[in-house]
């Protein structure tokens, strides 16, 4: 025959209860700091990656950026019309004997954009690191 189990103390004893009773304010409110809005357009990777590429090199293919960004055409195609509809890249298609290129350059634009954003994420980097 089972023996009946001791009983306990509820969890909350009344030493807890008057503790609680004694805290009329609720803790100030973390106050983060100010930081800086980021270019939307160069902030997507793909986006930051054309433009980082092109700031290091005079003009480069769409099979150069495709291959040094890993992506499909596709995909480099929608983020470098983006890129080009904001002026930040210039585009220009031609053909080398019966075959299409596209090169693609930064402009001043997107120079002084990405000069812009690389600021803005030392500053977020800054205040990061001094919390």
């Amino acid at each position: 025959m089972a023996r009946p189990l001791p009983s306990r103390k509820p969890a909350h004893s009344q030493s807890h209860r008057e503790h609680s009773r004694e805290k009329t304010h609720a803790p100030a409110p973390v106050r983060a700091p100010e930081l800086p809005e980021l270019d939307r357009l160069i902030h997507e990777r793909i986006r930051l990656g054309i433009v980082s590429a092109l700031a290091t090199n005079e003009s480069l293919s769409f099979n150069d950026l495709k291959r040094v960004l890993k992506t499909t055409d596709g995909n480099l195609s929608v983020h470098a019309r983006k890129l080009e509809e904001a002026q930040y890249i210039s585009c220009v298609k031609f053909f080398e004997g019966r075959v299409p290129r596209t090169q693609y350059r930064l402009t001043a634009a997107g120079r002084r954009a990405l000069a812009e954003y690389l600021d803005q994420m030392e500053q977020w980097i800054r205040l990061t690191r001094a919390q």
